[in-house]
C-alpha cells in the first residue's frame, strides 16, 4: 500500500471537515473507499468529483504511486 497525500478543494473539503490528509492506498478506487470510510460524507462528491495525480484525472483501478499527492476537485461554478 502506498501513503498518498490527498488535498481537498471547495465541497470535498467542506464534507471531509480537512483540506489535506494522509491516507493510505494502491488504487484510486482504493482511496476513495479510505476516503468515505474516513468521511462519509464525501460519498456524493465524490461521484462529481475529478480526482487528478500529477495533473491527470484517475479512476478506478488506476495505480497511486508511493508518496503522490492526489487532488480532489469537485465540479466549480463561477463567473
Amino acid at each position: 500500500m502506498a501513503r498518498i497525500t490527498v488535498r481537498y478543494w471547495a465541497a470535498a473539503a467542506a464534507a471531509a471537515g480537512v483540506t489535506q490528509e494522509s491516507v493510505t492506498a494502491s488504487t484510486a478506487a482504493q482511496l476513495r473507499s479510505a476516503a468515505v470510510e474516513a468521511h462519509p460524507a464525501l460519498a456524493p462528491v465524490f461521484a462529481v468529483a475529478s480526482v487528478l495525480v500529477d495533473g491527470r484525472r484517475v479512476e478506478g483501478e488506476a495505480p497511486l504511486p508511493d508518496g503522490c499527492t492526489v487532488e480532489v476537485l469537485p465540479p466549480f461554478a463561477g463567473g
